[in-house]
């Protein structure tokens, strides 16, 4: 099967078919959260009814949009009204909660994203009222290939964060605005940032790694503490590039030099940063790569590497929240085996509540866990190092 390759990031081409007005069409098809290619596809324009629209997309069917745009939004909403009469019923233990919680999250997603429009060449969307998507679409998507088919719920997705890429997101402590680009992870939930702006210094501080960098921000906070020199990395292409465009635009391109795709880079440094994904689950999307760690993949590669990164007087900060412990899917324990395995000692802790609104969500089936939730900045050190 035949690939494209994104900012060296590669995906597989599978090519859809259906019929209109008596022949057979196609075109490409694409999904960031790598749903398969529907086998199943019908034209729909505005006579579609919401209940119809809901049960064809609830048996697999996939609805080729041809009608009017807001149109089309609208019946996407009333799509997801009808599912969110059944919510997911929360199990005997937070573990089965959140299992069956994402087993909703997925049932839902894979409905929803059976309504596609298509994108024509050049990413132009040829339907009644809709909005110019060219340039949102080239910052998703790369260049335009060929006509390619994506879900509607995506597409607004990707509008989205074209508009959060333009506008930015206020950062207090840098007084100054970051940039997110589409699959990187916003800075919008601010708490722990604010750790990483307050928390005490080692005292050798003129280098410092920031590891999983995404959009940088947590380097241009390093810069603004007053490290001289700050190594980012990562291992997403999308964002090495979202790093690159924010420490230009804040003017940090002589301080902080984002490289990659890699979690360590080589040397050492008296300050290592690595904000990990917290939950060791599946993501479904590019975006939840910035929430879900499968096997703690991330969590364990920073322990591990941790000591033989760092200058003698160094330390480690690790910002992680708790909430994969009061969800079952791991201990206290287990965090504190990880970190000592690794030849690390626990220097210090800073913790802070989360300010999100799902945090006071009584409606959300996973409540109890989030309303418990703290995130905590981890201050480690080699066991080995001069006390």
């Amino acid at each position: 099967m035949p690939t494209c390759t994104f900012d060296h990031e590669e995906y597989v081409v599978s090519t859809i078919h259906w019929t209109e007005s008596h022949t057979v069409r196609s075109a490409r098809w694409h999904s960031e959260s790598a749903a398969p290619p529907p086998e199943r596809i019908i034209v729909a324009d505005d006579r579609m009814r919401a209940d119809t629209a809901h049960r064809l997309a609830g048996e697999g069917t996939a609805l080729l949009w041809r009608g009017d745009f807001p149109n089309a939004c609208q019946l996407l909403r009333a799509m997801s009204r009808r599912l969110d009469r059944n919510p997911s019923r929360p199990g005997g233990d937070a573990r089965e909660s959140f299992r069956l919680h994402r087993r909703a999250r997925g049932h839902r997603a894979r409905v929803l994203g059976r309504l596609l429009v298509l994108l024509e060449d050049g990413h132009a969307l040829d339907l009644r009222r809709a909005p110019e998507v060219r340039q949102a679409c080239t910052e998703a998507y790369g260049p335009p290939y060929a006509p390619t088919a994506v879900s509607l719920r995506e597409l607004l997705g990707v509008i989205g964060a074209h508009q959060w890429r333009l506008k930015g997101v206020e950062v207090p402590v840098l007084g100054a605005r970051i940039h997110p680009h589409y699959g990187v992870f916003s800075p919008a939930r601010g708490e722990y940032i604010d750790l990483v702006a307050q928390a005490p210094l080692p005292r050798a501080g003129r280098t410092a790694f920031d590891l999983g960098t995404g959009t940088g921000v947590l380097a241009a906070v390093l810069a603004h503490r007053g490290f001289a020199r700050i190594t980012a990395t990562d291992i997403s292409a999308r964002a090495l590039a979202c790093a690159r465009d924010n420490v230009q635009r804040l003017g940090l391109a002589g301080r902080v030099d984002v490289t990659g795709p890699a979690l360590f880079p080589e040397g050492r440094a008296d300050l290592i940063v690595c904000n990990p994904p917290w939950i060791p689950a599946h993501p479904t999307s590019a975006l939840e790569q910035g929430v879900y760690d499968p096997g703690s993949t991330m969590l364990r590669g920073f322990l591990d590497g941790l000591a033989a990164h760092l200058e003698p007087d160094g330390e480690g900060w690790l910002i992680l929240s708790d909430l994969a412990e009061h969800l079952g899917l791991r201990t206290r324990h287990q965090l504190l085996t990880l970190i000592e395995t690794a030849g690390l000692r626990v220097a210090g802790k800073i913790d802070t509540r989360p300010r999100h609104p799902r945090a006071g969500d009584a409606t959300d089936s996973l409540h109890a866990a989030r309303a418990a939730e703290v995130t905590s900045l981890w201050r480690l050190t080699s066991s080995r190092r001069r006390v």
